[in-house]
């Protein structure tokens, strides 16, 4: 499997190649209030894909930040729970009679 992933990688990285020496014109994105921005095709799309990429990201930072606490409140329950269990069965064995 390891050797077939170099060849794919390779392709990718050629098609990715042809994609950004055919699309080297420049262009201009027009923003409001007057500014511009004049840049490569590849470079604007790579901004725009990096900036989609930080922004999805984002997104999910809260989700997973809230799992995080979810996952470490009942790690304290069940450590907890098992704690009592073992307090309760070294209580029994102590009490049990002869």
């Amino acid at each position: 499997m390891r050797f077939l992933l170099w060849p794919l990688r390779a392709a990718i990285f050629l098609l990715v190649l042809g994609f950004a020496v055919k699309n080297d014109q420049t262009v201009i994105l027009r923003y409001f209030m007057g500014y511009e921005w004049s840049a490569s095709l590849v470079v604007a799309l790579l901004v725009f894909f990096v900036a989609g990429v930080l922004v999805g990201m984002l997104a999910l930072l809260g989700k997973l930040l809230r799992q995080r606490r979810e996952i470490l409140r009942l790690e304290r329950e069940l450590r907890l729970k098992n704690t009592l269990a073992d307090v309760e069965q070294m209580q029994r064995s102590h009490v049990q009679p002869s």
